[in-house]
This record gives C-alpha cells, structure tokens and sequence, in this order.
C-alpha cells in the first residue's frame, strides 16, 4: 500500500511537472515573430506620398526583421477600404496598416464607418509629420498670403483654390484658413493630389494647400509660388517662406503619418514593431529621405502615438463640423 501509494505520488509529481512545462514547450515551438512575409495596406494608389512612405518603412523594416514586406494598395473612399481591410485582419502582426491623417479626418468626415478608429486600429509607431504650404500659380499677383486674402476680399467668389477632394488634407487645410479669415473664395476639389498640381501648374485653378510633400518639387523647379507653409514654425526645406501664422495668428495645420495594426495585436509584436521602426528612423538616409520629402521625422513610443492621434481627431473634428464639411 505504502509502495502505491509513493508510485502514484510520483506519478502525480511527474505528471504536474509535464504539464507546467507544456506551455514552456509550445512557446517554444511557436516560430519567433515574423516567421513569413508582411503585408502593409496602403489606402491610395501606387506613386503617390502614402505609398511613398510604406515603401521606405518597408525596405527599412524588412532589413531589420529580416522577412519580406509587402505593399499592397487598395485605394478608395478616401483610404476607408485599406483601413476596413485592416480592422477586420486577424490580430497576428501580419497586416499592417500605413495610416495617417486621413483616418482621423474619416472619423468625423464619414457618418457609418464599419470600424471605429480609435478603437479596432492599435497605434504601432508614428513615422513622420508632414505640413502643408499654401501655393499659388506664378501668374497670380500675391506674393504673401496676405495679399491673398486682401484680393480674395476685394474679389469675393472669384479666386478658385483646389483640392485633393472633399475631406482631403489640402481641403480641411482649407476650410480652416477660411473659417479664420473669412475670405469667399472657389473651392474646387479634384480626384487626388496629381490632377489638382497639374491644372494648378497650367492655371486653371490658382491656389491650393497642398502637402509639402507632394508640392515641393514644382516649388523647387519654379512652377509654383510658396506664400505660406501651414505649421507652427518655418520648414527647414523652405525656410525662406514664412508660415501662414504670421498673417493669420493661431494658424497651424499637420499631418502625420505611421503604421497601425489590428486591435488585440500582442502587446509583444506591437512592441517590436515600435522598436524596430524607430530604430530604422535614426538612420541618416531615412531621415534625409524624409526631410527631402519636405516632411520631419516623428518618433515616439506607442502610448505617444495613441495619444498623437486622439488628440488630432478631436481638434479636425471640431473645424470639420464647423465647416459643415460632407461627403
């Protein structure tokens, strides 16, 4: 009796110790983090500054992960599909989202999202903030952007200024200049940054917002006339132009751009991801590939992040419902 009754002991013992160590063993079974390819949703066209972005992060986090990035576009609806896509991807790390102002802007701009922001897109790591400088053909007369809203204000209803597209950054970029000078001017929305530039340049339209990004370079090559950049201090790639806060005060208007993953995504994939992307941003080429893009880099951890992009929503929200901006 004594003896079975130690054999049952020690099978107990055994069998307690094998089966603490089972999750000990499956964790140690499980591949590390990434262990295939990743896919980064973009939500507008190959070419353009999002994917841009996505292909830099990609190339820079496929060499520190050492697994293959994907860049998939699935332009549409001002970037809700890529966004869509993302939310409802499974929680693994292997859907990302390359997200930006334009999601925050979506929260207030769109009335039935099937997905809530804030709430089913994790903030993985913020990548960079991007100003928007105000242009004007070069055969328009203001030199400044007071001069604008002086003639905008002698001719009301006259002068047109385009856009990306309703609720698009250039557009909101707009509507708070307006909402902050009342000037009456022509507000007219293209199907994206390339078309709006091209009729600018020709002169079918003579002013615009638009992303420093996507403007500079017919900046640089004289195409365009700078009046003003929108933030709250000088760019450093025009530092001759002032900022439209120095004619209209409190003035100051952003984007930002960085990477999000479904919610419920480990807290340890998240975190590695945060780690390597910030490390790919300390990198001199990818800084000098940023501000080259007339953007600044911007780093942070994702709690940082997470409150970045709350905050932005709750201030564009509030100069999106005063404009009574609808889609």
């Amino acid at each position: 009796m004594h003896s079975n009754q130690l054999k049952r002991r020690e099978f107990l013992a055994l069998f307690g110790g094998v089966a603490a160590s089972w999750p000990l063993v499956a964790r140690a079974q499980q591949p590390s983090y990434p262990s295939r390819p990743i896919r980064i949703i973009v939500g507008f066209p190959a070419g353009g500054i999002f994917d841009t972005y996505a292909r830099l992060i990609g190339q820079s986090l496929s060499e520190h992960l050492g697994q293959r990035i994907l860049i998939e576009n699935r332009p549409g609806a001002g970037g809700t599909l890529a966004t869509e896509t993302v939310a409802r991807a499974a929680p693994d790390g292997y859907t990302l989202l390359l997200t930006g102002s334009n999601d925050a802007w979506n929260t207030t701009l769109y009335d039935h999202l099937s997905y809530n922001y804030i709430r089913d897109i994790a903030p993985v790591a913020s990548i960079s903030r991007g100003m928007g400088v105000l242009v004007v053909n070069p055969s328009f007369p203001a030199k400044t952007a007071y001069e604008l809203i002086v003639s905008a204000k002698a001719n009301p209803g006259k002068i047109t200024i385009a856009s990306d597209g309703v609720g698009s950054g250039p557009h909101v970029f707009w509507e708070l200049f307006r909402s902050m000078t009342g000037v009456d001017m022509v507000h007219v929305p293209y199907r994206g940054a390339a078309p709006a530039l091209t009729d600018l340049v020709a002169g079918q339209v003579q002013a615009y917002f638009g992303f420093m990004a996507s403007t500079i370079e017919y900046v640089r090559a004289g195409k365009l006339r700078p009046l003003a950049v929108t933030s709250s201090t000088r760019a450093e790639a025009l530092p001759e132009v002032p900022i439209v806060a120095e004619f209209v005060p409190g003035y100051d208007a952003s984007g930002y751009v960085g990477i999000g993953a479904p919610s419920n995504t480990p807290t340890e994939i998240l975190d590695k991801l945060n780690t390597e992307i910030n490390a790919s941003l300390v990198d001199p080429k990818m800084k000098e590939r940023i501000n080259g893009l007339g953007d600044t880099v911007f780093a942070s951890s994702r709690a940082e992040f997470g409150k970045h992009i709350v905050d932005f929503t709750e201030r564009w929200a509030r100069v999106i419902r005063g404009a009574n901006i609808k889609l």
